[in-house]
């Protein structure tokens, strides 16, 4: 068993969501939208959808490897916390009980193997995974 530890933030892996949504605003929401609805033509739909990736096999991993993140100007912990908070934030619904939150050493191994020209098959791959779920 392991354990989730909470932070003073109520959300595990995210010790500032304020630090957490600035870092979604400027790195993440110009594309992604404010709502994280996504961009016709460009980047996906997090709403809704995001920890349906936490279900499935090579999802985890998929979400610390794609372009966007695995590219952004932040540091590991910055990243590891963005994502944690935009799990939390976009789609707490889907987080499953026994999630582990990312680590700034897990984004560090994921950002160094980033999918480039294959994310959005990927994607698809992931996602016909979980809608029949």
């Amino acid at each position: 068993m392991t354990l989730c530890l909470m932070t003073a933030s109520g959300l595990p892996g995210v010790e500032n969501p304020a630090r957490a949504q600035l870092n979604w605003i400027l790195n993440c929401q110009g594309c992604h939208q404010a709502d994280a609805s996504g961009s016709a033509g460009g980047a996906p739909n997090m709403a809704g959808v995001m920890a349906r990736f936490l279900r499935v096999e090579g999802g985890r991993e998929y979400l610390g490897r794609v372009p966007g993140v695995a590219h952004a100007p932040l540091s590991d912990d910055a990243l590891a916390e963005l994502l944690n908070w935009s799990l939390y934030t976009f789609d707490r619904d889907h987080v499953p009980e026994n999630f582990n939150p990312y680590t700034a050493d897990e984004v560090r191994r994921l950002r160094a193997a980033p999918l480039i020209s294959e994310a959005a098959s990927k994607r698809e791959e992931l996602v016909e995974l979980f809608v029949h779920e």
